[in-house]
């Protein structure tokens, strides 16, 4: 039975912590809103990490900006207790579109949470860490902050993500667990063949082009052989320079995804040898490169995710007993494989705009 002084006190915390986020409502709102306003691609939000860390840095929090070697990455601390919690807050928006995933929110809603904990850090025994992780959409800030060391001092971690309603939801907002995520690969192959007349001497080419289309086809004809729920797609970004000319380099970007990370590394193999046979057939040489840090799926901590839909359920939320959502990434998953964590889906109430879109910015 639980000791009702320790009740009573966990709720005093909760409602401190509450009241001190409803206080700053309006400020984290103007923040929501100024990032949002200028919205910047991923490695290059620089006013959107001076505006997270200066909000921190006037609550009385630690601040780095440029932290473990990541120009707009922040490191933000308040509190000296026994147990740390790493908050996570992204702000990087897409090409084209704008913050049409919301990360303007996310940054908002972690530096909301941040200022909420800090306000009972003394009296729960709580070390507060906020960490700004750029470039989530394109190139894995927590993936390379996590190699230099940032999460090596967390017990837990979380964030969150808004989303729009989706058709045939039993619930006004996802559980904790409502996410799917896959590991996805991203990399480029690069083929070096030979230039010679395409007219007058062709023979005497060597032509990279060829292996690119030779390795597609190969790559094409190995779905119907792999796994439900994997991903593979592909195009052709330098093909040649004019059709006089045989090319001489060829460059494909590759994608690959699939949950489970055993399948995900066997399939990249098999999606290797298909490259390495258009090199074999034409007589290019070959290699390839990585464009952007792997991303691995998530990893949902069970006792944090009870919790979070218990609090969450508390506050008067009806949670979506559907399926997961999935088919997307995101470089959380890679910190939740080796910290505990969450990464909760909220909805915006009465919205069914799918991000990505120049819609979801409106919402």
């Amino acid at each position: 039975m639980a000791d009702p002084a320790t009740h009573a006190t966990l709720v005093a915390a909760k409602q401190r912590a509450e009241s001190e986020i409803e206080g700053r409502r309006a400020e984290l709102l103007a923040l929501s809103h100024a990032i949002h306003a200028n919205p910047e691609l991923s490695w290059k939000e620089y006013e959107a990490s001076k505006l997270v860390a200066e909000a921190l840095k006037e609550a009385g929090f630690a601040v780095e900006l440029g932290a473990y070697g990541v120009e707009t990455a922040i490191e933000a601390v308040y509190g000296s207790g026994d147990l740390t919690v790493a908050i996570c807050a992204e702000y990087d928006a897409l090409p084209g579109i704008g913050h049409g995933c919301g990360h303007n929110v996310i940054a908002s809603a972690g530096v909301g949470a941040a200022l909420g904990l800090a306000a009972v850090a003394d009296q729960a025994g709580l070390r507060v860490k906020l960490l700004g992780t750029p470039a989530e959409e394109h190139g894995g800030g927590k993936v390379a902050m996590l190699e230099t060391g940032a999460w090596e001092d967390a017990d837990f971690s979380l964030m969150v993500h808004g989303i729009g309603a989706t058709p045939g939801m039993t619930g006004d907002s996802h559980s904790a667990r409502g996410m799917r995520s896959t590991a996805v690969d991203r990399f480029q192959v690069i083929y070096t063949g030979l230039t010679a007349h395409a007219a007058g001497m062709p023979e005497m080419g060597i032509n990279a082009s060829n292996a690119a289309v030779l390795a597609l086809n190969a790559f094409a004809m190995l779905r119907q052989h792999l796994p439900k729920e994997t991903n593979l797609n592909a195009f052709i970004s330098l093909g040649g320079e004019a059709t006089n000319i045989i090319p001489d380099r060829t460059v494909v970007q590759v994608e690959l995804r699939a949950y489970d990370l055993a399948i995900w590394r066997d399939m990249k193999q098999k999606v290797l040898r298909c490259f390495e046979a258009g090199a074999i057939a034409t007589g290019c040489s070959w290699e390839w490169e990585p464009t952007e840090y792997p991303y691995a799926p998530l990893v949902h901590d069970e006792t944090l995710a009870d919790l979070w839909d218990a609090n969450f359920a508390a506050r008067g939320r009806v949670l979506d007993s559907g399926a997961q959502l999935g088919g997307g990434s995101t470089d959380m998953g890679n910190v939740s494989q080796v910290v505990p964590s969450i990464h909760p889906l909220v909805t915006f109430r009465g919205q069914q705009v799918p991000a990505h879109n120049p819609a979801f910015t409106e919402v």
